[in-house]
C-alpha cells in the first residue's frame, strides 16, 4: 500500500459508517490525517470507529437534512479546532430497479436528497473553514450511472449526473482559493448496497464490466486518498473511472 502524506490534515468522510466511506476513513487514517465520520446509522458509526485510531471521531446525522448537517459541521470544527482539510462525500442510496414511468415521485426525491442534494448541503456548510486557509481537497463520488444512465435506475442516474455537474462548476468556482474539488465515477462495487439490487440486475451491470468483476472498497479508496493530496494540485473539475474497463471517456 502507497502511503500517501497526510499527517496533521483533517477530514470528513460523509457515510463513512460502512462501505466506500469507511473504506476511504480507514485508508485517509492509515496515511495519518484524522478522520470524523458521518452518517445516518449509529451502529455502524460504533463498529468503524473501532476500526480508526483513537482520536477519531463520529456525528449521527440525516445529511439529507440543512439543519442536521450545520449542526454537525458546527460540532465537527469543534472537534478539529476550526480546520478541515478533506471532505469525502460518498453518502448513497440505490434501488428501486423500474422503468422511469413507473419510478414513484417519492423515490425520486429520496434519491435527489441523499445522492445530491447532502452533497451540496455537506459542501456548502464545511467549505467555509477551507476557504479561511485557501486549502481544501474535497472528493464527491458519483457512479458510471452518471455519466451513462443505467436501464432501470432513472433518480439514482439523473442524481449522479448532478454531482459530476456540481463537482465541475466547483471546481471552476474555487480554481484560484486552493480548494481543489474532483469526483469518481465507480461502477458496482463490492459494498452492502448491493442487498438493494436483484441478482438479475447485477449480473446485468457485470457484464458490462471488460474485468469482469465488480470492484473492490479498498481499490477505489486508494484512488480517493491520492485525489485527497496535496500532490492531487492541478487536476479540479474532473471525474475519475473507476470501471474496470467499462467506460474509456
Amino acid at each position: 500500500m502507497n502511503r500517501f502524506d497526510l499527517v496533521g490534515r483533517s477530514s470528513v468522510i460523509v457515510g463513512g459508517g460502512k462501505g466506500i466511506g469507511l473504506a476511504v476513513a480507514q485508508r485517509l487514517a492509515a496515511s495519518g490525517a484524522s478522520i470524523c465520520l458521518w452518517d445516518r446509522d449509529g451502529k455502524a458509526l460504533d463498529d468503524a470507529v473501532a476500526t480508526l485510531p483513537a482520536n477519531s471521531h463520529f456525528v449521527q446525522l440525516d445529511v439529507a437534512s440543512e439543519r442536521a448537517v450545520n449542526d454537525a459541521a458546527v460540532e465537527t470544527l469543534r472537534w478539529s479546532n476550526g480546520e478541515l482539510d478533506i471532505l469525502v462525500n460518498s453518502a448513497g442510496v440505490v434501488g428501486p430497479h423500474v422503468p422511469t414511468w413507473e419510478f414513484s415521485l417519492s423515490d425520486w426525491q429520496r434519491h435527489l436528497d441523499i445522492n445530491l442534494t447532502a452533497t451540496f448541503l455537506c459542501i456548502k456548510a464545511l467549505l467555509p473553514a477551507m476557504q479561511k486557509n485557501s486549502y481544501g481537497r474535497i472528493v464527491n463520488v458519483s457512479s458510471m450511472a452518471g455519466k451513462e444512465g443505467n436501464v432501470g435506475s432513472c433518480a439514482y442516474s439523473a442524481a449522479k449526473a448532478g454531482v459530476i455537474a456540481l463537482t465541475k462548476v466547483l471546481g471552476k468556482e474555487l480554481a484560484k482559493e486552493g480548494v481543489i474539488v474532483n469526483c469518481v465515477a465507480p461502477t458496482v462495487t463490492q459494498t452492502s448496497l448491493l442487498q438493494q439490487s436483484s441478482a438479475e440486475h447485477l449480473l446485468a451491470l457485470k457484464e458490462k464490466i471488460p474485468m469482469g468483476r465488480f470492484g473492490e472498497p479498498s481499490e477505489l479508496a486508494a484512488m480517493i486518498a491520492w485525489l485527497c493530496t496535496a500532490e492531487c494540485s492541478f487536476t479540479t473539475g474532473a471525474t475519475f473511472d473507476f470501471s474496470g474497463g467499462r467506460a474509456t471517456y
